[in-house]
């Protein structure tokens, strides 16, 4: 049998207040996250958006983790579009090899039960 746990997240922001002026990147003025560029721009991984009951909203992967975050929050067919200002949370795990990327998101999909997850879903069944 086959054994896996899931990792502590790399990189974990939250959702401000937004004080002051808008800043310039939309992803922070309209969606609170003012500090999304701890995100790593040319790393591997997965991303966990929870909302603000630390329910698991939705789960992906990515080979280029910053700019997909940036797109769940901007583009017309992210599975979260209806739910963005739910979003309060997003923790970034940073896994470079393709394969395990695969393999924790699948695994975290089905054992968190990601809302708004429907491929890779086998707890359904």
């Amino acid at each position: 049998m086959i054994k896996i746990e899931i990792p502590n997240p790399d990189i974990v922001i939250t959702k401000k207040k937004q004080l002051g002026e808008e800043v310039e990147a939309p992803i922070s003025s309209v969606y609170g996250f003012t500090d999304y560029n701890k995100i790593p721009r040319d790393k591997g991984g997965i991303i966990l958006f929870f909302n603000a009951d630390d329910d698991l909203m939705f789960v992906g992967k990515a080979r280029k983790l910053r700019p997909r975050v940036k797109k769940h929050f901007e583009d017309t067919v992210s599975p979260i579009k209806t739910h963005r200002d739910e979003v309060y949370r997003v923790a970034v795990l940073v896994v470079e090899d393709p394969m395990e990327r695969e393999i924790y998101e699948t695994y975290i999909i089905n054992m968190l039960k990601a809302k708004y997850n429907v491929e890779k879903v086998f707890y359904n069944l």
